[in-house]
């Protein structure tokens, strides 16, 4: 005689943004995608060869992502994604005012609400890893190399953005 199986847990239900979305196709294809601005903070690590992405969890999912957040009232674009790296994982360096890729994903709100969203990414070759920060203990911080921050990450445009990440030129005067 089998023994009985152990009751498993149900799965949350990853479609659901989508089946979410499907149900309202006019929320993609109205131009309705919301702004986000995220921070591909990276630095040489000493006595490697090659540079570190630092990657965070989510503080609701903890799935892997780089810091990101919303427009800032009065903040330039590469200055929301700079506080957003202060914010979400502590750390700050020489920001480029150009972005170097976007990517685009599915932001599931506090209320069940989904929208989709772009997000333009600025790196940040990090000069000071602080600690003090807003979101300090609700999230895991790992500096990984661009192919481990790509295997990473659920989104296949932000895995692209990573694993051809080249450094951008400095800023005038750094």
């Amino acid at each position: 005689m089998k023994t009985p199986k152990k009751p498993s847990k149900p799965r949350p239900d990853k479609s659901q943004p989508l089946r979410q979305l499907a149900t309202v196709p006019a929320k993609l294809f109205s131009g309705a995608f919301r702004q986000q601005y995220g921070a591909l903070c990276f630095r040489y690590a000493e006595g490697q060869v090659g540079l570190q992405i630092l990657v965070i969890t989510s503080r609701e999912s903890g799935r892997w992502i780089i810091p990101k957040g919303w427009p800032i009232k009065g903040k330039k674009p590469f200055e929301a994604a700079a506080v957003e790296a202060w914010e979400e994982a502590g750390v700050r360096g020489e920001v480029r005012k150009k972005p170097v890729g976007r990517y685009t994903y599915l932001k599931e709100f506090d209320d069940g609400d989904i929208a989709p969203c772009i997000v333009d990414v600025f790196q940040v070759e990090v000069t000071e890893v602080g600690d003090g920060f807003k979101e300090q203990g609700q999230r895991i911080l790992e500096w990984v190399d661009p192919d481990e921050a790509a295997r990473r990450v659920r989104e296949v445009e932000l895995k692209t953005l990573l694993v051809e990440f080249k450094v951008r030129g400095r800023k005038k005067g750094g």
